[in-house]
């Protein structure tokens, strides 16, 4: 990054006030600090790019040093025929290839589930359960006109 000294500063500071009129003053600092922001975003950006790369790199080499470091675990301690036969993977004959007699006689039913339980209402011995109150429905109401009350 760039290395300014304080001194720096403060000369670029008083050529400033010296170009610059007063009331120009904020509004050239503002600018300034934005450049000196996108410029270190920049900077952020350029250095972090920089730095996955280098990673990237890395990793690459680490990779070819275990597949290289595996390869000559692999020629001293060759597998037994015990072992390969325990890493191999496990033939599974699919439902396809299986006839429907043969299906039939291996196959269980399947069992139902549990039906949830439902929750009842407590009463007390003697005593009624407690009615539910009914659904309210909204119902559209008529207009209404008023009619004249008949002169007695």
């Amino acid at each position: 990054m760039l290395d300014i000294a304080p001194t720096e500063l403060l000369v670029l500071g008083v050529v400033a006030l010296l170009v610059i009129p007063p009331k120009d003053l904020p509004k050239a600092m503002r600018i300034a600090g934005q450049w000196v922001g996108r410029a270190r975003g920049m900077a952020r950006q350029f250095r972090s790019g920089f730095d996955d790369m280098i990673r990237e790199s890395e990793f690459h080499e680490m990779e070819a040093k275990w597949k290289a470091e595996n390869e000559r675990i692999m020629r001293e301690f060759p597998p037994t025929a015990e072992q390969a036969a325990l890493m191999a993977p496990v033939p599974q004959d699919s439902p396809a290839e299986l006839s429907e007699d043969a299906l039939a006689g291996t196959l269980e039913p399947p069992i139902p589930a549990p039906a949830p339980e439902r929750k009842r209402r407590a009463t007390t011995p003697g005593k009624p359960a407690p009615k539910r109150p009914a659904a309210k429905k909204l119902a559209a109401k008529k207009p209404t006109t008023k009619r004249p009350k008949p002169a007695s």
